[in-house]
């Protein structure tokens, strides 16, 4: 047997980190007592342990391995408990020369790195709750179930969530507070925190729950209104609130002040990449201990008369107003808006309160292009690079892969590259694979499109569906792909070894600017 045995320094002065180490303590004195049978901590009168190292030695001397790890920085352990780190000692995953730092393969089938190169200890993540508000209607279940009906979402060349009233999920005062992509994620927020128990209380510490959410162009609508304001009327005219309506950060700051999350919170802004970079983002602060929560995902509401033409200059907007990913026909995207938001938590935590589970957030890879500002790479290098990053972070292969939700944006340009870029990636297993397009139905949410492109995939893949790309009719020449036309098909999950019955997909997400972003699940 092995017992870690946690040596604190001064981080344990911090009151974070003192939360921490009691735990600890609480889990040494389990394992110490199943290795030699009684507690090593002596209690002094004030209630204070204290190390018995009699026992230390007896633990030791009964065949116990025994591992010293010094801890000075609360975020290189805080969340792990030492069962946990027992464990990877156990498994020669730790080295004690330099703490709490695993011996993980970097990348598939290659050599373990040296010790300076190790990575923190790693945590499974898991979703709890998802919410969405799009196109096809103000939740996330609609839309998955629309979209598995072949439903599109889009009409008059937009996708407008038509459906949406702001004042069911804020007070008045509050919608006059927030712009419109504020207010969709709110409402996404809402749904999803309800789905993860979370609708009378939060399950965990607020300085353990963040927020971190994606937006393409923020508070454009507040932007567009105010700035004629000032053309009309001069400066007196701009609202107040002009600064906090528009700004990125107005929906990670709302969810926040809500429900009183007092962890990590920040906006993410990487064009149409920016909410999958956000989950990637809130996936690896949780994974390596730095939070026990995250409510993270996108939000997006950019259609007005300002952005239809900034857009349309770039020559990236449908003029039939049609979306058809990889169809022969395409001619560009449809602009939309929505908000997709998840709950991300450790797993050990969802275990501990008996939460259910939606998926798993299994890898996140991101890469650029460097190629161009509006333009994707031709051959895809750079989105294979990512894809191929995603799966060494899950630790699976191509062959593990059940389905692909495409970025799919209905551009001549984009469904070329994405497609030799799957090739690249996934090399013969990509035609195997079925690949689809959540844009096909709602269209092109900008930031918010990875995020509940996301929440569609783990849906699809918890109901064993592969939905369809809508309006693909005609093959393009050299996009020989998978593309589920016509209908939604049954997916039957393959033995990945990685879980009993799992199924495994990628979600891609790419940006101006060259952002690429793909996250790899598990449902």
């Amino acid at each position: 047997m092995t017992v870690a045995f946690l040596f604190p320094g001064q981080g344990s002065q911090t009151p974070d980190m003192r939360e921490h180490v009691a735990r600890w303590c609480r889990d040494l004195a389990e394992l110490a007592v199943e290795a030699v049978g009684e507690d090593p901590f002596a209690r002094l009168d004030d209630g204070t342990r204290f190390l018995q190292p009699a026992l230390l030695c007896a633990s030791l001397a009964g065949g116990t391995r025994l591992v010293t790890l010094g801890v000075t920085d609360v975020d290189g352990v805080a969340g792990h408990s030492l069962g946990e780190i027992a464990a990877l000692v156990a498994a020669g995953s730790i080295c004690p020369e330099h703490g709490i730092e695993p011996q993980r393969p970097h990348g598939r089938g290659s050599d373990r790195p040296s010790c300076e190169a190790r990575d923190v200890v790693s945590r499974r993540v898991v979703v709890t709750g998802v919410g969405a508000v799009s196109p096809l209607g103000t939740d996330a279940v609609t839309l998955i179930d629309r979209w598995i009906a072949g439903e599109c979402g889009l009409a008059d060349g937009r996708g407008l969530c038509s459906e949406f009233d702001p004042l069911v999920h804020l007070s008045r005062k509050e919608v006059r507070r927030t712009d419109r992509f504020a207010q969709l994620a709110v409402a996404a927020a809402k749904e999803a925190m309800t789905m993860a128990g979370w609708g009378n209380g939060i399950p965990y510490v607020s300085e353990r729950i963040g927020s971190v959410v994606g937006t393409g162009i923020g508070g454009l609508a507040t932007i567009s209104t105010e700035h004629a304001s000032l053309q009309k009327r001069g400066p007196a005219a701009v609202l107040a609130l002009l600064v906090p309506l528009m700004m990125t950060n107005a929906t990670s700051a709302a969810i926040a002040m809500r429900r009183g999350f007092f962890g990590p919170n920040f906006s993410v802004r990487s064009a149409c990449a920016a909410s999958a970079h956000a989950i990637g983002t809130a996936f690896k602060l949780i994974q390596s201990g730095k939070a026990d929560a995250m409510i993270t995902g996108g939000a997006e509401s950019a259609i007005n008369e300002f952005a239809a033409a900034g857009f349309a200059a770039t020559g990236a907007t449908s003029r039939t107003g049609i979306s058809r990913p990889f169809d022969a026909r395409r001619d560009g995207f449809v602009l939309g808006e929505g908000a997709g938001i998840l709950v991300l938590e450790s797993a050990e935590s969802a275990h501990a309160r008996n939460a259910s589970v939606v998926g798993e957030i299994l890898g996140y890879g991101a890469s650029s292009d460097a190629f161009h500002s509006t333009a994707p790479e031709p051959d895809g290098a750079g989105v294979a690079h990512a894809i191929s990053f995603a799966l060494d972070d899950a630790g699976i292969e191509p062959s593990d892969l059940d389905y692909v939700n495409a970025h799919g944006t209905s551009t001549p340009l984009n469904d070329r590259s994405e497609t030799e870029a799957l090739k690249r990636a996934l090399g013969a297993e990509a035609e195997r694979l079925p690949v689809s397009s959540t844009k096909s139905a709602i269209g092109h949410l900008l930031g918010a499109g990875g995020a509940v492109e996301l929440v569609s995939t783990l849906l699809a893949l918890a109901r064993r569906v592969m939905p369809p790309t809508l309006g693909y009719e005609e093959p393009d020449a050299g996009l020989d792909l998978d593309y589920v036309p016509g209908e939604a098909r049954a997916l039957q999950a393959r033995a990945n070894g990685t879980g009993s019955g799992r199924a495994l997909a990628i979600s891609n997400s790419f940006g101006f600017g060259g952002h690429n972003a793909v996250l790899c699940v598990a449902a």
